[in-house]
């Protein structure tokens, strides 16, 4: 075969050649299932845009959003900060964003990695498949944007912003963990926002509040009514978000919409945040696949698979925990590694992994494994059920074991029997967002007295909430609740009110 390109110079013809020897691969060899692709070319500026908007490409205007690009920029421009080479949206089609600035080499590698890699596992991991829409994401974000701006120019920025700085604030107790609604279709989507709206703006007369209040009632119906809503609460609720859309009382309906915006946004990056070590291991073994497989066909020169492998050696670089640059295990390494182990143990395994993984160790279906793990786990059960003790070692990984009453730590596992056990478990459990994100519930709502809001904490290992912290992030429900928020602490008997 001929060489797809020659230099760092590119065109759009050549992206093109590219495209189509990658996509043989990737479908005809390791047998990829994609959505279809939308390659798009930006500049740096953009690419420090679309960082600032969580990597979207429509989102709705926020103060925080410019001051993340001005950082970034100025990072960027003062060389203090590289940008990274592509930013992949989990949508339908997937959209790649590839740097104008890349040389042919990158642009080849960047297109493996995130229009085939991320892509697959965007559209067959099972956390992806139940949490996202990828079809409808791109069309909501499009109402999302255009809503929030109506309400700018209807009810003004400073309000708008109200709502949204809080609820930015909770964003990542704004999620369902476990179940959620059953959700709505396109067409009742639109109407229920039309109904709330008009609702609004129909009972709305503003002589209504120069009228003085009742002082007395029947109160029995006013009780009666508030088992029914506290009925419909179905408490404890884990959806903080959700929970104050529907039953703030000082919300109005362009408010809870608002909120409902934000919530679905959240909803959208949960799967990302519990695969980041797998999503970006499959991307990277998919793109160091295909760039080898290119070279060895005669498609790419030794020059540009000597400027794939300084790249890519980079991104999978693991520093020592001693060394400056070391900020924890870095996902890509650990991802890469892991995923090179499992086609070493399909192909050519040791002893050692005939006895920790019987029914892949010398299967030779490398393939159709790697496949089965990208489907089927998310980076907690991936690593518990897939971590090697040959990995580890290379990792040189070992647990300690941390009693805040210690003076000192405790090697708890080392590399024998036992203690890799006791190592996967502990890395496992790292990656296990029950363990990062407090488990905060909604237990209680007085409506009709005091109109007290009560959460309930559910410490971790005993590990308690910062005080400083909590008291800002109860500020911040108390702006969308209206009233007193409580903080209780379970299986604690005192309830201090925050």
């Amino acid at each position: 075969m001929t060489l797809l390109f020659e230099g760092a110079d590119w065109d759009f013809g050549q992206l093109d050649r590219v495209y189509q020897a990658v996509e043989d691969i990737a479908f005809n060899d390791l047998g990829l299932d994609i959505y279809p692709n939308q390659i798009e070319i930006i500049s740096s500026e953009q690419m420090l845009d679309a960082y600032s908007a969580h990597g979207m490409p429509l989102m709705y205007k926020h103060w925080s959003f410019g001051k993340l690009f001005a950082r970034e920029e100025t990072l960027y421009r003062t060389g203090m900060q590289g940008l990274a080479y592509e930013i992949v949206i989990n949508s339908s089609p997937c959209i790649s964003y590839l740097m104008e600035d890349n040389s042919m080499t990158m642009q080849t590698l960047v297109i493996a990695h995130a229009a085939f890699g991320h892509n697959h596992f965007f559209k067959n991991n099972y956390l992806f498949r139940q949490w996202t829409d990828a079809e409808g994401i791109l069309d909501y974000l499009d109402f999302a944007k255009k809503y929030i701006l109506k309400c700018e120019e209807e009810y003004g920025l400073d309000e708008v912003e109200a709502i949204l700085d809080p609820a930015h604030a909770i964003m990542n107790e704004g999620v369902f963990r476990y179940h959620r609604p059953p959700p709505l279709t396109e067409h009742q989507e639109e109407e229920k926002l039309r109904r709330r709206i008009a609702h609004e703006r129909e009972t709305f007369n503003d002589l209504w509040r120069t009228l003085p209040q009742p002082v007395t009632g029947d109160t029995q119906d006013l009780e009666a009514d508030d088992d029914d809503v506290l009925n419909a609460m179905k408490l404890p609720e884990e959806n903080l978000l959700y929970f104050l859309e529907k039953y703030s009382p000082i919300l109005k309906p362009w408010q809870a919409e608002i909120l409902r915006i934000v919530r679905n946004v959240a909803q959208y990056f949960y799967p990302q945040r519990q695969t980041k070590v797998m999503n970006e291991g499959c991307a990277t073994f998919v793109h160091h696949y295909i760039m080898h497989e290119l070279h060895r066909r005669g498609q790419i020169s030794d020059g540009a698979l000597l400027e794939f492998i300084h790249s890519h050696t980079s991104v999978v670089f693991q520093p020592d925990f001693d060394d400056q640059r070391f900020n924890g295990i870095n996902p890509y390494a650990l991802g890469f590694a892991m995923m090179e182990d499992i086609k070493r143990i399909c192909e050519e395994p040791t002893d050692e992994d005939k006895d920790w993984f019987p029914d892949l160790a010398g299967s030779g279906d490398w393939r159709g494994a790697l496949k089965h793990a990208w489907q089927h786990f998310r980076d907690e059960s991936f690593i518990e059920q897939y971590l090697s003790p040959k990995v580890m070692r290379d990792f040189k990984l070992f647990a300690l074991h941390d009693d805040s009453e210690s003076p000192s730590y405790e090697v708890s596992a080392i590399h024998n029997k036992l203690g890799y056990r006791a190592v996967r478990q502990t890395l496992a459990q790292s990656y296990d967002i029950g363990t990062l994100d407090p488990n905060i519930q909604v237990v209680g709502a007085s409506l009709s007295s005091d109109r007290k809001l009560t959460l309930q904490h559910t410490p971790h290992r005993g590990v308690p909430l910062d005080e400083k912290q909590t008291s800002k992030v109860l500020g911040h429900v108390q702006r969308l609740w209206g009233h007193e928020v409580e903080m209780t602490v379970a299986g604690e008997e005192d309830q201090d009110a925050a």
